[in-house]
């Protein structure tokens, strides 16, 4: 099953999963294999298009690509037709991840807009049948990522949570926001609390949501009792939160993180990037982490721009080098 593949062993017999969720351009080979070494139990790809396994695009495939240090690993796979997702699951379970995700949550109008993601929550049969569906066709576990509705006037994840589990899936996570909030407005986690107190729900139940405080993914994890809590936007650049969640767990001092092991981090994030996919794809997609890797660093700021207008990776190795030097 894939809940005993998933969820690790806590103190006092506890199981429980820290996770990393899929985000696009974020959850890359390499951000995924630094967050688990920081202590990320499971981790999740950047979701990709079914349309595109089919097509085998190869941009795609990379995006999937994993290695064995990332165990387990999930392949989130994202599309609006049942001959698509099928087939892309088909594809995807070549490339044995411990299990696939579909994703019925991305709330973005490129993928909500055609009826993927969290757009199909406005047509729950259809959703049900695709998922159904899936699972039929692959020997691997499958899971789904989904919102907790399409709109306040949709149908809630309550009601029809435990149709997702009749379908087949061994896990199913929930962000705690309608597909029209995108990502406006805070996380209400109570209709995910709901889920997990049904009795007859007996698959992992994962919360998704602003977790952004040990003291709030402890408070949650305490209140709701999930079986697994997925770190989203605040994984970005901050790979430690993993192992800060994981400390607090064991009542244990959380470790402060230096601007040396800041500095670290993000330039073995840079080079990973640039030795896999090279030099011009480094430079774009780190720009979405500086800022983050030094949140709240007095002083970072004319150090970002000069980070943002490098042109070279030599550039910015110097600037990080100088972070490290005048900031510690």
């Amino acid at each position: 099953m894939l809940k005993d593949i998933l969820l690790q062993d806590y103190p006092n017999g506890e199981k429980f999963a820290i996770a990393l969720s899929p985000m696009d351009d974020i959850t890359t080979r390499e951000y995924r294999t630094i967050c688990k070494r920081y202590g990320a139990d499971v981790l999740f790809t950047e979701f990709v298009s079914s349309d595109a396994l089919i097509r085998d695009v190869e941009k795609s495939y990379q995006k999937i690509s994993f290695s064995k240090e990332e165990r387990p690993v999930g392949i989130q796979i994202f599309g609006s037709t049942e001959s698509a997702l099928v087939q892309a699951a088909q594809r995807v379970e070549e490339l044995n991840p411990d299990f696939i995700d579909i994703n019925w949550g991305c709330p973005m109008k490129k993928i909500a807009g055609k009826g993927a993601g969290s757009g199909i929550l406005a047509d729950i049969p259809k959703m049900l049948s695709i998922t159904k569906a899936v699972v039929k066709s692959v020997k691997l576990p499958v899971s789904v990522k989904t919102r907790i509705s399409y709109d306040d006037n949709s149908t809630p994840i309550t009601d029809f949570a435990e149709a997702l589990q009749d379908c087949g899936i061994q896990l199913l996570s929930i962000h705690g926001r309608t597909k029209q909030q995108m990502y406006r407005g805070n996380a209400d986690w109570t209709l995910i609390g709901k889920v997990k107190e049904n009795p007859r729900i007996n698959i992992p139940i994962f919360g998704n949501g602003d977790i952004n405080t040990v003291e709030k993914f402890m408070e949650y994890k305490k209140r709701y009792a999930l079986d697994g809590i997925l770190i989203g936007r605040h994984a970005v650049g901050n790979p430690y939160f993993f192992m800060h969640c994981k400390q607090a767990i064991m009542g244990k001092e959380i470790t402060p993180i230096t601007v040396k092991e800041k500095v670290s981090v993000c330039k073995e994030h840079l080079h990973t990037i640039c030795d896999n996919m090279g030099e011009s794809r480094a430079m774009v997609m780190m720009k979405k982490f500086y800022s983050r890797y030094f949140l709240a660093i007095q002083d970072f700021k004319p150090y970002k721009l000069e980070l943002m207008e490098a042109k070279t990776i030599e550039e910015i190795d110097f600037i990080l080098s100088e972070i490290s030097s005048n900031l510690a």
